[in-house]
């Protein structure tokens, strides 16, 4: 294999993985700060248990995705030099403001809210952890700000003296188009997955107290634990069905701008080839399944909507939306992707003299990654629409096969859809790092070896493997042992007293 593949493959093995953290850090810290907050208010006792038991599974996954996550800059300059250094300029401010700003108010207010449990006042105390909820998804707005770049890259022009993009407007940057609908869609997404690993985990264990008192009278520790994860269950199924529906919303959004800044995307995502709809014309169906010809170039069978790929595109059922071989023939011709984007304009001699092989994405990968994001969404609404059925009119659930099944299904379901929507909008971004501009053949580094790319991929694969053990081993232990005991927190005021770790 080539440098630049193996390059690929290892960014994109260490991203995913990076990204099985992300979601869960974002929304579960959000979701402590709520029940810790509804704790302050009522000073119900099963509150402050949620509060800790859930802070205890965000602190794992916290802690294993800032590990994780230091990776990927590393490979930044050991496999990527020369996208760096193309992108420099305009990548600097937001990522910049990423470590100086969002993770510096995540980590010093998180450090607080650990081992301040008994050294701040109650409020002081919450207070800490809504600032490192804050911080996370300030993190996420600079990120997403990069990464919207690579997808519309405004903001900037092209300096042919240094053959670097040059920062213009760092507000054109920050308010990306793309970048407006990418961040609430991918917030939403999050607070699916951490509304349904609260969820499935207090329904799991819901399930198992039922078992535990049936055909007897529960004990009061019995009855306070079942109060408990049930209200955490069904809080969890609302926080995921609310969000369910802002990620529908976004991603209409997100689709109309992918199909005016990347129409080549949103044509792979379908495997429509043949352009489709346009008033007077008719209108583009929506694939449900497409079968097409070995070498992505027209399609043999497939099952469709009518009409609904038209509106999904432009929000017109007759809307007319470009396919595969049209664009093809376009962009070989000479087509800039968009002629008013200074970037592409400049760079577009740039492409013709380095040369692109291949203007279409990898057609399977795209079309399928984008169906097994939407469909899994969907599994984990109607897991949170059954499970809200399950426990009306205070009724439990019975420890089954099925039910278990279900509450592990719940979490894995909206985490792994998050996981498929980031492999489609990468891929779908091909044979682009930065879209009409940069061809991912001439970001990697020049000078590093096949061998060298592969042997650090399985170190990193390797140690990563050693990293979910350990991350999955902890949240089993963790969930497993259930709600913690707790004592009304008093604030010390000894100041030659250690610092208790509260975890």
């Amino acid at each position: 294999m080539t440098p630049d593949s193996l390059a690929r493959w290892q960014f994109g093995i260490t991203t995913v993985y990076h990204f099985f953290f992300v979601p869960i850090t974002i929304a579960l810290s959000m979701l402590v700060a709520i029940l810790q907050t509804i704790w302050l208010r009522t000073g119900a006792e099963h509150h402050l248990k949620l509060t800790k038991f859930f802070g205890k599974l965000f602190l794992i996954n916290f802690a294993m995705g800032v590990v994780t996550g230091i990776v990927q800059e590393f490979q930044f300059g050991m496999n990527w030099s020369e996208y760096s250094r193309f992108v420099g300029d305009i990548f600097g401010a937001p990522l910049a403001l990423e470590a100086l700003l969002a993770f510096f108010l995540e980590s010093v207010f998180l450090g607080l809210w650990i081992f301040g449990w008994d050294r701040l006042p109650k409020k002081l105390h919450v207070m800490c952890i809504w600032l490192a909820a804050i911080g996370t998804m300030l993190s996420s707005i600079f990120i997403l700000a990069a990464n919207s770049w690579m997808q519309n890259p405004v903001g900037a022009h092209y300096n042919p003296v240094t053959d670097r993009a040059e920062m213009t407007d760092f507000a054109a940057v920050l308010f990306n188009p793309v970048a407006l609908v990418t961040l609430p869609h991918v917030l939403f997404g999050a607070y699916m997955t951490a509304g349904a690993l609260v969820m499935g985990v207090s329904g799991w264990h819901l399930a198992k107290l039922n078992t535990a008192i049936a055909g007897g009278e529960p004990t009061a520790a019995q009855q306070g634990e079942v109060k408990a994860h049930r209200f955490a269950t069904k809080f969890g199924a609302w926080v995921l069905l609310a969000a369910s529906v802002g990620t529908i919303v976004s991603g209409d959004l997100q689709g109309k701008i992918m199909t005016e800044v990347q129409p080549m995307k949103m044509a792979a995502a379908e495997a429509l080839y043949t352009s489709e709809g346009g008033p007077g014309i008719g209108c583009a169906d929506f694939s449900v399944l497409t079968i097409g010809t070995l070498d992505g170039s027209k399609e043999l069978w497939s099952f469709k909507v009518p009409c609904l790929l038209s509106f999904l595109a432009t929000g017109t059922w007759d809307g007319h939306v470009e396919g595969i071989n049209d664009l093809r023939a376009d962009f070989e011709a000479g087509r800039i992707v968009n002629p008013d984007n200074p970037l592409q304009v400049d760079a577009r001699p740039r492409l013709d003299t380095v040369g692109v092989a291949n203007w279409v994405p990898n057609i399977p990968v795209t079309y399928w990654s984008f169906r097994f994001m939407m469909g899994l969404g969907f599994l984990g609404m109607a897991i949170a629409a059954f499970t809200l059925f399950t426990l009306r009119k205070g009724r439990l659930p019975k420890q089954t096969w099925w039910w278990t099944g279900l509450m592990i299904a719940a979490p894995l379901s909206p985490l792994f859809a998050n996981s498929f929507g980031w492999i489609f909008t990468e891929m779908g971004r091909q044979p682009f790092l930065v879209n009409g501009v940069l061809t991912t053949a001439s970001g990697v580094s020049p000078g590093v070896s096949p061998f060298e790319v592969g042997a650090t991929m399985v170190l990193y694969t390797l140690i990563y493997g050693v990293l979910a053990v350990v991350e999955v081993g902890l949240l089993l232990k963790y969930i497993k042992l259930g709600l913690p005991e707790v004592a009304e927190p008093t604030v010390i005021t000894d100041d030659d007293q250690p610092l208790t770790f509260a975890y």
